[in-house]
């Protein structure tokens, strides 16, 4: 088996492709940037399709640009898609005087929110809470009347998950950029030192428990106001709004499951300050004592995280209140959950990742401490 020497840590070359994202990140979002550059330069030209265009309410997205103008929009696109071509490729080879690195990592940071942040609405949180049910939702017009997946999925919505894609795509990059400009190894972050595993596990445990603390109450007020909906209490909201949602085939049930999933999901959340988020208990017999991989909390964490914050910026965008506080305010909350949860599972991440199978830097995973297995 072949194999090749990274920091003078074995590497084999046919491991998987993921494990590699800093050498290939710069270039597939190079090609990511190339791909809309070109769009918007066809709808510029008159080109049909235009994602922001005025559409009907059925098919609006809420997204922040929804409804702009094409001859302002679209040349935009093409020019910041043509200039990201370039720093993309520049940071993929590691480009760069100081300043014009320093320069590339802004504009890559900037990239990367406005895409997954700022631009995208509230369907890559609906998403994941009802991925599994999407075709039930298509085919059985539960709740309400659906016209096929294209129905759902629309391109004005599907726009915006291409969209946040990209974004995780310049985040990528100008994290590894930035790392390898600052000397740190590309893949976890260390530099050579006796510092270079950050702050100390009791801190990491300390900051990650008052992080949990808020992801699990910031949700409370959805919660509670979905749950009295579906008992019949208008909570937030008018007597014939609630009205039409209990005549509405499904639409209390949603908002029921989805206040269901909020609280299940604190419940993992207390996972990332907990033993049985580091080691399996014994109420999982048969992996119980083993370590839990990092990543099987990690990477639903920070993605939920994510999602979470562009739903949240939503409500801000349109504050009206229309039927009452209870549609929007309470999920406007979703801002400060995000923020905890990113929050908790950096902490939980810096705490569990041990030695770097790259550059060798770190100290290996300890098992949780007795108190904190409890």
């Amino acid at each position: 088996m072949v194999t090749e020497q990274i920091s003078s840590v074995p590497v084999t070359r046919g491991s998987r492709w993921w494990r590699h994202w800093p050498a290939w990140a710069g270039y597939v979002t190079a090609g990511w940037s190339l791909m809309y550059a070109m769009l918007g330069l066809y709808w510029t030209a008159g080109g049909d399709g235009f994602p922001f265009a005025p559409i009907d309410d059925d098919h609006r997205s809420a997204s922040i640009l929804e409804g702009s103008p094409v001859e302002v929009v679209a040349p935009l696109m093409a020019l910041l898609g043509l200039l990201g071509t370039a720093v993309a490729l520049a940071m993929a080879r590691g480009a760069g005087t100081r300043r014009q690195s320093a320069a590339m990592i802004t504009f890559g940071w900037i990239v990367a929110a406005g895409l997954t942040l700022i631009i995208p609405d509230y369907i890559l949180i609906a998403l994941l809470a009802f991925g599994p049910l999407l075709l039930v939702f298509t085919f059985t017009g539960v709740p309400g009347p659906q016209d096929g997946i294209g129905d759902i999925l629309y391109w004005h919505r599907t726009n915006l998950i291409i969209l946040f894609v990209g974004g995780l795509l310049w985040a990528a990059a100008t994290l590894a950029y930035q790392r390898r400009k600052r000397g740190a190894c590309q893949h976890c972050g260390r530099r050579h030192g006796p510092a270079s595993d950050g702050p100390s596990r009791q801190t990491l445990l300390r900051w990650g428990r008052w992080a949990v603390v808020v992801a699990c109450l910031a949700p409370l007020p959805y919660e509670i106001t979905r749950v009295a909906w579906y008992f019949g209490h208008p909570l937030g909201i008018s007597r014939d709004f609630l009205t039409m949602m209990q005549d509405t085939p499904g639409m209390l049930e949603v908002g029921l499951g989805c206040a269901i999933a909020s609280a299940l999901g604190g419940v993992l959340t207390h996972g990332l300050v907990s033993g049985w988020g580091e080691v399996y208990p014994r109420w999982i017999w048969f992996k119980a004592g083993k370590p839990v991989p990092p990543a099987l909390a990690t990477v639903p964490a920070s993605l939920v995280a994510v999602v979470l914050i562009p739903a949240g910026l939503m409500m801000v965008w349109d504050p009206a209140l229309g039927d009452g506080w209870g549609l929007r305010l309470p999920s406007v909350a979703w801002l400060l959950w995000g923020a905890a949860l990113g929050a908790a599972t950096i902490a939980y991440h810096l705490r569990r990742r041990g030695v770097c199978r790259h550059c060798g830097q770190g100290t290996s995973a300890v098992p949780a401490p007795a108190g904190l297995q409890r």
